[in-house]
């Protein structure tokens, strides 16, 4: 979007384009016309909205479900007024950047691919879970001691609520 919005705290900066979020029902919501255009390097709003247009039919047609997730909020456009516009959460965003061929997706696909391997080890090995919380923690900086007494504090916390 070339002009600005008044409001910017309402964008989001996502590969260097701008997208527009709401929060709503305690999430947030992003404009999916704004991730389409990111994605699909498109400057021009009508033929990103057209693409995604393209895009809905084709996944209604092959039964994918993502269409109906998405909800429509009003948003304000670059012209100041608030138009309602197809957003979506989080999830459902990630699951449309696999749906979207191009470039720019492909390193959010390999990602995604990493993220639920990563997931599915640790539901065969929840030990892998404890250990990426730990790097988490240490990556942000947390002293050594904090962390232990973190997830020291976690496993009593889950032992009581389990009883």
């Amino acid at each position: 979007m070339k002009k600005e919005l008044k409001n910017n705290k309402d964008i989001a900066v996502f590969e260097r384009g701008e997208v527009r979020k709401v929060w709503k029902k305690e999430k947030w919501y992003f404009s999916v016309i704004d991730i389409v255009a990111v994605l699909t390097n498109q400057s021009d709003f009508k033929k990103a909205k057209t693409y995604w247009t393209t895009l809905k039919n084709r996944l209604k047609n092959e039964g994918s479900e993502l269409v109906t997730k998405c909800d429509q909020l009003k948003m304000q456009s670059i012209d100041g007024k608030f138009y309602k516009t197809d957003v979506a959460d989080v999830e459902t965003i990630l699951r449309l950047v696999q749906s979207i061929p191009s470039k720019k997706a492909e390193p959010f696909k390999l990602w995604l691919a990493k993220v639920g391997k990563e997931r599915i080890d640790e539901i065969a090995d929840p030990e892998l879970a404890v250990n990426r919380a730990k790097e988490i923690y240490e990556k942000k900086g947390y002293p050594k001691d904090w962390i232990d007494k973190r997830m020291r504090g976690i496993a009593v916390r889950n032992t009581l609520t389990d009883e």
